[in-house]
């Protein structure tokens, strides 16, 4: 392939449980991106092992470095700037991925960045990547070649924060969540249901044969305020804050009260007269932290708690781009492959005649390519790091 030599960036993400290295050609330009997930291996814990994850990380970093690199069609001496994640993450994760930025930058006489991987997932937005995303509407860019004005909703498995992306550059955190993110609270009930680890893609899959208004779950709508950690306030205390703690806890409530009945009952699998689900693929064999539901009741949950999460997901964004002024709604994180998210959000401009957009499926879970999108725009603003570079574990959101 013809591969561009002008402004090829290498990038690493290492910062939960993931090694992503990828090549991007003016920030924008997807040439590569591999992932090597770790999925499998945490999966039998129920979640992310930090220590087990940066041993992995240790061993995954150069070969997935040097596949991006064979896959891009690109040698050393092509690229013009090495950009890596240095936070917020896990701290062992992070520091092998900025380790080993560090040592390719300095070995090959190449400029370094160091991003913050929010930014990352919202640099996405500007990657061409010959796959479909999902979009509504015309969408203006700004100098650094993202939709503005727009409100941008952020959402993760350690993060959900909503911010103003301003026409005149630059991001203002709006709110964020004042407990679990969402991407936790995905991760959680997918244990209270047996369904294993990763949970937000098995509840999304199996909601899809459930019935959404079985069980109604509450849902935080009311203004949260007051001041969080003892400070002074916060926008995660402001009227765009998310809370998802009493929604976990509902569900784990309402699943302890179904296996009870069901126990007493001593008919564990009715089916209630319709059709059964298949959550088959999605329950890993021999699940000892399976309730004694029937299929289409442990269906009937995931969709009802889904739709509890994007009904306050899509009513936070929409309240604050009304109250901003803006006409264009953009979503990224790994809670952004959420078709039942997606699909809500994308109405909801629809509706309103906003623009809206989001990533394609994979630039929306944690890879390089969206940190050498940020990278390069941070790199071509003059912004660098030397060799002191370090991890942030707790760096805030900020372009």
């Amino acid at each position: 392939m013809d591969v561009p030599t002008d402004g090829l960036c290498l990038a690493l993400e290492t910062s939960c449980d993931e090694t992503a290295a990828a090549v991007v050609a003016g920030g924008c330009q997807v040439l590569s991106s591999v992932v090597a997930s770790q999925a499998d291996l945490h999966g039998r814990y129920g979640g992310v092992v930090p220590e087990l994850a940066a041993r992995h990380h240790l061993e995954a970093v150069l070969p997935v470095v040097d596949h991006a690199l064979r896959q891009a069609g690109a040698s050393w001496g092509d690229l013009c700037l090495v950009a890596v994640t240095r936070g917020p993450g896990l701290p062992a994760a992070l520091l092998v991925g900025v380790a080993a930025a560090k040592a390719l930058a300095f070995a090959r006489g190449l400029p370094l960045v160091g991003v913050n991987h929010l930014a990352g997932h919202v640099y996405a937005h500007r990657l061409e990547t010959g796959e479909a995303g999902e979009r509504v509407g015309a969408l203006p860019r700004g100098g650094d070649g993202l939709p503005r004005p727009a409100v941008c909703l952020v959402v993760s498995g350690s993060h959900t924060d909503v911010c103003l992306l301003p026409g005149d550059g630059g991001l203002h955190l709006l709110g964020s969540t004042v407990d679990d993110a969402v991407g936790e609270a995905f991760d959680k009930v997918a244990r209270l249901l047996g369904l294993g680890y990763p949970g937000g893609a098995r509840i999304d899959r199996l909601a899809a044969s459930g019935d959404p208004r079985a069980v109604p779950f509450p849902r935080t709508l009311r203004p949260l305020s007051g001041p969080r950690g003892g400070g002074g306030p916060t926008p995660a205390a402001g009227p765009f804050a998310f809370s998802f703690s009493g929604l976990k806890t509902a569900v784990a409530q309402h699943v302890a009260m179904r296996v009870a009945a069901t126990a007493q009952s001593g008919d564990g699998r009715r089916h209630h007269g319709r059709r059964e689900a298949a959550p088959a693929s999605d329950a890993p064999p021999g699940n000892a932290g399976a309730p004694a539901l029937d299929p289409a009741e442990v269906a009937d949950v995931a969709a009802s708690f889904q739709a509890a999460v994007v009904d306050v997901l899509v009513e936070r964004t929409v309240r604050a781009a009304e109250e901003h002024g803006v006409k264009a709604l953009l979503a990224c994180g790994g809670v952004a492959a959420n078709s039942g998210l997606r699909a809500a959000l994308g109405r909801a401009a629809a509706e309103r005649r906003w623009g809206w957009a989001v990533p394609p499926l994979r630039y929306c879970t944690d890879n390089a390519a969206m940190i050498a999108a940020a990278g390069w725009v941070a790199h071509r603003a003059g912004r660098g790091d030397g060799w002191d570079l370090d991890a942030d574990p707790n760096l805030p959101l900020e372009l």
